[in-house]
């Protein structure tokens, strides 16, 4: 399929069908847009909505969230899940309060460099808040892109990637750029979506080659399958009536910043501990 046809088969799709009211798109800034992003990454927008709402309703701005204790913004992200997201939330806004005297930055160089801002997050960014002309490559978009031009392999390989990046840079339209990468990422997520796409509602099927051939289930291809580590250790409960123990976790590493019981490699180091105290 021809770029110019994709792209204008999208768009028109996007004006009948896509989202146009979500809480992040009433009002657009770079910061509404950024906050949101970093939610819906393995995140459905359901489950954002009521997180971003309590977010800016607490952190209107990113000054508010720079100077808010770490424990604050990870005690509102709780439930969310992928927590260093959270985490790199509350470095990346103080980065601009420290950098960029409050004002979020406007340049892709600028942006990207945030921590856990990626290509295609500060692509999202730039374009959905500034109508700025960048392509962007999330998961729904990764989807859509492989079946319709029938993209073999992983996504996470580099090659695999570089060629998806290659057909979004293609498809992404000079004009309508921000509703064109929100109808993207729309259509993954409500049309070519992971398991039972709707193709007889697309507007890309007559030109896809999975849904032609019936083999969207081949698209895109799954992530090598890898043996799971086993972790042993042990946890300490202490309880005093209706009160117990909890001790925060350094910063990285598995659940990394938050609250748990003590945690101990071994028996041994437990004991000790235990008889540290007695």
């Amino acid at each position: 399929m021809q770029a110019s046809q994709f792209s204008a088969q999208v768009l028109d799709w996007y004006d009948k069908y896509g989202r146009k009211t979500l809480p992040w798109q009433i009002d657009k800034t770079p910061y509404k847009v950024w906050l949101s992003e970093v939610m819906l990454q393995q995140t459905q927008v359901a489950t954002v909505i009521p997180y971003f709402e309590r977010f800016m309703a607490r952190f209107p701005t990113v000054t508010d969230l720079a100077n808010a204790p770490l424990d604050e913004v990870l005690h509102l992200w709780t439930g969310l899940g992928y927590y260093a997201r959270a985490r790199n939330l509350h470095k990346a806004a103080q980065q601009v309060a420290t950098l960029h005297g409050g004002k979020f930055p406007e340049t892709f160089e600028e942006v990207a460099a945030l921590p856990g801002v990626g290509r295609s997050t500060a692509g999202a960014i730039l374009s959905l808040s500034l109508g700025k002309h960048f392509p962007i490559l999330d998961g729904n978009v990764k989807r859509v892109l492989a079946r319709c031009y029938a993209v073999s392999g992983w996504p996470g390989k580099k090659e695999v990637e570089n060629k998806l990046w290659s057909l979004s840079e293609q498809v992404t339209p000079a004009v309508g750029v921000e509703r064109f990468n929100q109808a993207m990422m729309d259509l993954g997520a409500m049309i070519c979506t992971r398991s039972k796409p709707k193709c007889s509602l697309c507007p890309l099927q007559n030109g896809c080659i999975a849904a032609t051939n019936n083999s969207w289930s081949l698209y895109p291809g799954k992530k090598p399958k890898q043996t799971l580590p086993e972790r042993t250790g042990y946890f300490l409960l202490l309880q005093h009536e209706d009160e117990v123990l909890l001790a925060q976790r350094p910063p990285s590493g598995l659940w990394g910043g938050l609250y748990c019981f003590p945690q101990f490699a071994d028996e041994e180091s437990l004991r000790q501990w235990l008889g540290g105290r007695a």
